[in-house]
């Protein structure tokens, strides 16, 4: 596979698609731990750090290889290469960081990137141009595809799973190698024979020679590594909490008791969160944390109306909004008054005392729920009767 490839060059592309990797899916991994106004920046650098990660261990690549003398790169299929490459990315990581990340969209989203991984390979390899012909062997192809698919999977489970420090670098490691299998498996399948009088690539339009290539990938290597060391930079929010507690246990969260008395709870186990907005332990907790611009907000259990899971975090309503809070669906669960709260559907917890209207819909059933901007929560089938009889709407027999 590697025959006549220049060593150094082929380790340089398994780095450079490494650093892409971590960089790209630890700027997305912390877009669920961000409110929606910081969803986009977040998702569009992830997908460019990891367009131009994948992108640049492919012409990286293209260099080691072994090419005809005179071959030059068209610049139209190589721009599209990169567009193609670009799109796929931050299509597929917005479908896994909306909503709920079933087992269905995630391997969708994997089919799209490592589709479009494998069309931005093809389409770069279309603009390489010069007196040759060029063939690829259909099976090389579809094992190209695989391993593209594969290590769009995982990376995109690696995303889901906001791993960090050693975790999310062994993934990164990961998905750099596979990116770069795919890489060269493709080169394996492509043959490079004399025209034949009829060149298979002819040079039309606009063309860049393997230095001007050189040049732009060189630069890209050193955008790289500066996203990658800039990532490296510790999450503002951990030092305001090692700041606030310089002791470095983090926030012992307090549990109000009879008598006003105020009591701690053991340590918290650290978080991407830095502390902020632990989930206690003990009784109901009086507030939740939520996720605003400048920090972490407390509202109290009493206005909230709804809790919705999203993936391992869950969105809070206040009846006037939703926002992004911390906590798992079954952490709030657990830590709400069931009194109060009841979880009515797998991914929805709603606060009895606020239901407004009640209907039935299908084979379950919507809860409305009141306040400024009143909003419909859905119930499950197996928790019709359970709501009914929370709101006194079973008919007590004599």
């Amino acid at each position: 596979m590697f025959e006549g490839h220049d060593p150094y060059l082929v380790a340089l592309s398994v780095v450079i698609a490494i650093l892409g990797g971590y960089t790209g899916f630890g700027l997305a991994a912390r877009i669920r731990g961000r409110p929606d106004s910081g969803h986009r920046l977040l998702l569009a650098s992830a997908a460019f750090f990891l367009a131009v990660g994948i992108w640049t261990m492919h012409f990286v690549g293209m260099l080691a290889a072994p090419l005809p003398v005179g071959a030059v790169y068209l610049l139209l299929p190589t721009i599209i290469s990169f567009l193609i490459c670009a799109l796929v990315v931050g299509i597929s990581l917005f479908f896994v960081s909306v909503g709920e990340p079933s087992v269905l969209r995630v391997a969708s989203s994997a089919v799209l990137l490592g589709l479009g991984i494998v069309s931005m390979h093809y389409v770069g390899m279309h603009g390489l141009s010069g007196d040759f012909a060029m063939t690829h062997a259909p099976g090389m192809v579809v094992l190209s595809v695989v391993i593209a698919i594969a290590a769009a999977y995982g990376g995109l489970r690696a995303f889901l799973a906001r791993r960090g420090g050693v975790q999310l670098m062994l993934s990164a490691v990961a998905f750099g190698v596979a990116v770069s299998g795919m890489h060269y498996t493709a080169m394996a399948g492509m043959q490079i024979g004399p025209s034949d009088g009829e060149a298979h690539h002819h040079m039309e339009g606009l063309v860049a020679s393997s230095q001007m290539l050189s040049l732009v990938v060189t630069l890209l290597c050193f955008v790289i590594a500066a996203g990658f060391l800039l990532s490296l930079v510790p999450d503002p929010r951990k030092r305001a909490a090692a700041i606030t507690d310089p002791s470095g246990a983090g926030f012992e969260p307090v549990e109000t008791v009879a008598g006003g008395v105020a009591q701690s709870d053991p340590p918290l186990r650290p978080t991407p969160l830095g502390g902020i907005g632990q989930p206690p332990r003990g009784a109901p907790v009086p507030r939740l944390p939520v996720e605003g611009a400048d920090g972490t907000h407390f509202i109290d259990a009493a206005e909230v109306r709804s809790v919705r899971a999203d993936a391992h975090y869950t969105k809070v309503h206040d009846g006037t909004r939703e926002r992004m809070c911390p906590w798992s669906i079954s952490e709030a669960e657990a830590l709400l008054d069931p009194r109060l709260f009841l979880r009515v559907h797998r991914s929805h917890i709603v606060a009895i005392p606020h239901v407004a209207l009640v209907r039935k819909e299908g084979d379950g059933a919507v809860l409305e729920l009141d306040g400024p901007s009143p909003h419909r929560v859905p119930v499950s089938r197996a928790k019709i009767a359970e709501v009914k009889a929370r709101l006194g709407l079973v008919r007590r027999t004599a």
